[in-house]
Order: C-alpha cells, then structure tokens, then sequence
C-alpha cells in the first residue's frame, strides 16, 4: 500500500508577530468523517506494512500468555471484617473483585489462596468481564466499600474518556441501588458512616474543579456542591484521613498547593483553608492523633527545596509548626502517611525510593533495607487505622513483583507473595546496573540497564538496545519487573532507561532542571545517554531504538529532530508531539494547568520562542534521514489528543520519513482495556522493535 497523505488544508496562527501555516489541524475535527476516513487509511497502512510481522506478534504474545500465570489471586488486604482480593481467570481480560471473612480481630496474617480450592465464606463484588460485556472498552475509576461492609461504589468508564458512571450496590443482596450518578472524575469514596459519597466532577475543559457530596439512596439532582475551584490552574482532588476524623480536600497546580478541611461528622461545614495558598508553595497533610492531641504532619517546600517535615495542632494549624523531619538536600521527601502508632516516610535518595517508619515519640525514621541494588518500592496503604503491619510492594529489574508485609514491632519483613513467572524464569540469569553518562554542560545522568547474561556483559560488544525516557512532571521512571520486557532480553536486547532532568529521581532540582525554560535538558540529556552508550561500546546507531510515551512521546520527536542518526527507531505513545499548537490554546482540555509545567507562551513572547525551538511538529526537518517511527495514540485519549500524532506522521511524511500511525478506535489515554488486549497491544510494539533492530525470531 502507499502511504496515505493528508489534504493540506492551511490555517495561519499568529502569534507574537510569528506567523506559522499550519496544513494539517483540521485532523482535530474528531467527528468529521474525512477524519475518521483518514485515521481507518492509516491503521489500514500500518496493518499493511507490519503483516509480515505477525508470526512474531503471535510468537511474543504467547511468550507474555506463557510467562503469566492467568488463573490467579492477589494477597488479601484487610479492611474491617473482611479480606479483599482479586481474581484473573484463564481466558477473561478482566478481574474479580472478591472478600471473604476475617477469622478475627487478631487476624492480621492474610490467608494463603489457591485458584484451585474454594475461598470459605468468599463474595464476588465485581466482575470486569460481566460489566464490560457488550462493551469494547472497560474501566473502573472508583471503587470502595462503606466501613460496615454493607455497600459498594463503583464507576465505570466503558469509552477510555475517562469519564465514569457511579452506581452503589448492596453488598448484602448483590442488587444495585437506584444511586446513577453520571460524568465523574476517578476516585468517588464513601464516608465514613456510609451514607454519604464523595466525588468530583470536571469542567468544560476537563478539568477536575468540583467536589459534591450525594446521599445514598437519593437521586443525584439532589447532591450538594462542596467546594468549587475557579481558577483554571487547579486541579481539585478530595478524600478522607485514614483516622475517619476528616475530609481532606486538595487543591494543587504543578507549583503551588493548597488544602482544606471538613469534619467528617459535619461534611456541610464550610471547608477550612489549613494554610492559604502561596505561589510556588506545595504541601500535603495526614491527620495522627500523638499523645492525645489531633495533630497534622504537613509535608511542604517552604524554603525547603526537597521539602520538610512539620507537625501542627490541628486545631491551629497556622500556628507553631514543629519540624520533624528538616530538609536534607538529596533526600526528597515524597509522602508521609500517618497510623494510629507511627506513620510510614517514602522518600528518594540517591535517584532510589526509600521506605521508613516514623516514630512519634522521637522524631525519627527507621528506614527498611533491601538488597538490590537497583529496586522499586512504596507502601501500598491499608485503609486500617491501627495494623501491626504496613504493606509493601517491591520489584526490581530481576526480581518480580513482590509484597511484603513488614512487622513494625519486630522490624521484620514478611514475604506474602512473589509474582510467579512461568517458563523457568531464573533471575540470576540476568544482570542489573547503574551507570552514568555525562550531558552537554557536564550533568552526570544516572542509567539503569538490565540485560540477558547468556549474551554476555554489556560493553564487551555492541548489543541491540532499548532505551526508554521520560522526564517531565517530576515523575521518575523506577527499575521495575516487566514480563514483557523478557522477550527483549531472551533475544539479546539491553534495556536501558534514561533517567534524564525534568523527571523526579535526583530530587527536585532535577525537575527544575528539566521543565519550562530549562526543559531543553530533558531532551539533550537523552541524546547524550544515547551516545554514551554507543561511544562506551554498549551498541550502535543502527542497533539502537527509542521510546518514550505521552510527555515521553514529546522526547521522542524532539529527539527524533536533534539526533536522527542516533536511533534506528522510534516508539512515540501517545506522544505530545505538537506542545504549542496545545498549551496556546486555553479552551483546550487541562491547557492552562499545563503552563506551570511548559511555560505560557500565549502571553510570553519568550516562553513562545522557546516552546517552538523544541516542538517535535514545528521542527520536522527537510533534507533530514529521520529513523524509523511507530507513533501509537487513541481517538478517545483527553489527555493527549490523538491529532498530535497524526498531524506529526503527516509533516514527517512530507519529509520522505518512514512513519506510521496506529489509531485505536476506541480506547483512551492508557491504551486498550483487558489485559490479552493490552498484551496484544505490547507485542506489537516490541515486533516492530525487534524488527527495526534486526533481531532474530529466537530466543535464547
């Protein structure tokens, strides 16, 4: 087939005396159907030119079906009378949401659970695949259960917009109440007595501006508005404390916080402000009750670049703070979760995450060790309010998913579960490592590889190599297990991940470093983790791709622009690919919020400037060899709209590159929905990968 071309239909934008033609914005008319036409001829193309890899697509989908143990459950969290579960099922894309009774008030061990032998006394809450029946897509965005056990919310998104109908039912009778609460925003909790729901609802540009609260049992025309937020910078989110003591609702942009309180036996009182917002001031709070008095740990950046730890009185809480926890540059503090007898401190150091108990008493943080040295780990919260235990969840590039249990008291880590993969999978057979390379003005950029051993050491000769980016919102991107990634490695392929600036994993100066004016350092520490690589003899140009996804989607077509020779290919996911056509446009979905993180170029000549010195779109290059690219998006993603990439593998067209656009109909931001469809989904991706990299079909 030809590549399909698309009508150059120019519109002028105009901006700061900058005039730029723009052929291709009309793809936005979503449902025009010259523009659906166009996005079925490219899925049409790109199932033409990617035929000849389906053996491969299949082989690597049973290798990810193989690897999977697909009848299973997830370890049993407790919450009141119950334990709480999940079930896959061999053959059903989605899980089970199952409990079954605590044995009693001391039980605090979770059951072992075997697919094969019946759970006593066992409930079904949920079942994906009933609900998803009749629906292409399907996902839940909220889902709790009322403290006495008796109710459960749930909302369902069956388009991938992200937007969720919340229903209510009867655990006692598994009937659904006549509650239909339509358009919410994820996260919907019950209050703590249960005849309350709390949850958000967007505005018109989809942003996530009102907190409502609903009675059970009553039609939703009837709800009561909470909180409302103005100012378009702000996202708003709410939830309560895991003491039950308040409703918690939070304010924040990118820079600059702010967060309220309502009692959680009064939820009509007027939210009370803990401290007024300040400009490019953020911080977070969890409620203790420490020697009989309410109090607030309060996490903040107040003249504390990697934020510090404070306590307050709860009933003042602008008045004396007392610092627990001082700002120590290099240990950035990420989150403090109080429990009725210490709280749990994650923090990163040394680009890792750590986890440690709080001790009320003395001020101090006992951290847990591990012995990798390269790991992911977080607490994964339990809704208790006074567990013996906090529950863990560790992986590594080698070692699989794993939940531990760690006694407080007796500073033990008990192992509840170890992800099994199938196949005899042996994790000494493979290797992990930190390395660095060095950017352009001398910014040593940490480098996580993981790597078969059979094919030998990485640098004793040049490797076909996977490096994968991000860097943008200080999100870090950990050392985490993927049974995916193994057909990779069983071919030879390194792994390597670009921890480069504007991402979280050296603390917040490194996303200062990498995000508005700076935000160049994102993309030039990555060209410059890619020539490290083939300079220090790991591999070559041509056996090198990329990916990146959503901000990571924008790397990769800035790179794409900076250093076409350096990578064979290129996987952009729902890549941000043309940034300033978005951020100037303030009707546009979550536009304004995203200035804090880019900059304004709608009222900045200089921000302006810069924006379009980067744009992967405004950038495609005449004359240029551009490496092969695969770029995936979705018609229903709100997040990154689906014309970026389409109006980007049209100008790079035009150009003579080899791109191709995959399309999904129906999905949204995060893909397809079921797990044998999102593993499809992979195997695609990693067949054109192999391909682009010349790899042999077998696997070693």
């Amino acid at each position: 087939m030809q590549p399909p071309l698309a009508d150059a239909r120019p519109i002028v934008r105009s901006h700061h005396g900058d005039e730029i033609e723009d052929r291709y914005e009309w793809l936005r008319a979503k449902e025009d159907a010259d523009v659906l036409a166009h996005l079925e001829a490219e899925n049409a193309y790109t199932a033409s030119r990617t035929a000849h890899l389906e053996p491969l697509r299949e082989q690597i989908f049973e290798e990810i079906k193989g690897r999977t143990l697909e009848t299973d459950l997830s370890v049993p969290s407790r919450r009141g009378e119950w334990w709480y579960y999940a079930r896959t099922v061999e053959g059903q894309q989605y899980g089970i949401h199952c409990r079954a009774p605590i044995a009693d008030q001391d039980d605090w061990t979770p059951p072992l659970l075997s697919p094969d032998v019946p759970v006593p006394g066992e409930q079904v809450l949920l079942d994906g695949n009933l609900e998803a029946e009749g629906h292409e897509f399907f996902s839940l965005g909220s889902l709790d259960i009322s403290t006495d056990g008796t109710r459960m919310l749930y909302g369902v998104d069956v388009s991938g917009d992200e937007r969720y109908t919340l229903r209510v039912r009867d655990l006692r009778t598994g009937e659904d109440l006549a509650d239909l609460i339509e358009g919410t925003f994820s996260g919907a909790v019950f209050s703590p007595d249960g005849r309350h729901i709390v949850y958000t609802t967007v505005d018109d540009a989809w942003r996530p501006d009102t907190v409502w609260l609903h009675v059970v049992g009553t039609d939703a025309a009837a709800d009561v508005t909470l909180f409302t937020e103005p100012d378009e910078r702000y996202l708003v989110g709410a939830g309560f404390t895991r003491s039950d003591r308040y409703l918690v609702i939070g304010v924040g942009s990118s820079i600059t916080s702010e967060e309220f309180l309502v009692p959680a036996d009064d939820l009509t009182a007027t939210p009370q402000s803990v401290w007024p917002r300040r400009e490019g001031v953020e911080y977070s709070l969890t409620h203790a009750v420490v020697g009989g008095e309410d109090v607030l740990y309060i996490l903040h950046n107040d003249g504390a670049l990697d934020f510090e730890l404070v306590r307050v009185a709860a009933v003042d809480p602008q008045g004396e703070r007392r610092v627990v926890l001082p700002h120590a540059p290099g240990r950035r503090l990420l989150d403090v979760s109080a429990y009725r007898d210490w709280a749990v401190a994650e923090y990163r150091r040394d680009g890792l995450a750590r986890v440690g108990i709080l001790d009320y008493a003395t001020d101090t943080v006992r951290e847990i060790a591990f012995d990798e040295e390269l790991y992911a780990v977080g607490e994964s919260g339990s809704a208790e309010w006074a567990p013996p235990v906090i529950r863990l969840g560790f992986a590594s590039f080698i070692t699989p998913g794993t939940v531990f249990d760690y006694d407080v008291a007796r500073g033990e880590l008990l192992l509840r579960r170890r992800q099994p993969v199938l196949g005899g999978y042996e994790p000494s057979d493979y290797g992990q490592a930190r390395i660095w390379a060095t950017a352009d003005d001398g910014t040593r950029v940490p480098v996580s590889l993981v790597w078969k051993r059979s094919f030998g050491e990485p640098g004793d000769s040049p490797r076909p190599t996977h490096l994968y980016g991000y860097g943008s919102y200080e999100h870090s991107i950990e050392p985490g297990f993927s049974v995916a990634r193994l057909s990779m490695l069983d071919r030879g392929v390194i792994f390597a991940i670009a921890h480069v600036r504007g991402g979280g994993e050296m603390g917040r100066q490194w996303y200062e470093d990498g995000k508005l004016l700076n935000k160049r350092n994102t993309f030039t520490d990555f060209v410059a983790v890619g020539r490290h690589l083939v300079d220090a003899g790991y591999t070559t140009p041509d056996r090198l791709v990329a990916e990146g996804g959503s901000a990571g989607g924008l790397l990769m077509g800035a790179v794409a622009n900076l250093a076409p020779d350096l990578f064979a290919g290129i996987v952009a996911a729902v890549p941000f690919v043309d940034a300033l056509t978005t951020i100037l446009d303030p009707s546009l979905p979550l536009t304004v919020i995203e200035w804090d993180e880019w900059g304004d170029p709608l009222h900045n000549a200089d921000v302006y400037a810069y924006m379009k010195s980067y744009t992967p779109y405004e950038n495609v290059q005449e004359g240029v060899r551009y490496p092969r690219i695969l770029a995936v998006t979705s018609l229903n993603d709100t997040r990154v709209f689906y014309v970026e990439p389409a109006k980007w593998v049209a100008r790079l067209r035009e150009v003579g590159a080899d791109a191709l656009l995959k399309c999904e109909m129906v999905a949204g931001h995060g893909g397809v929905s079921g797990r044998y469809n999102s593993w499809r989904e992979r195997a695609f991706e990693l067949a054109w990968l192999l391909d682009v990299l010349g790899v042999a079909d077998a696997t070693q």
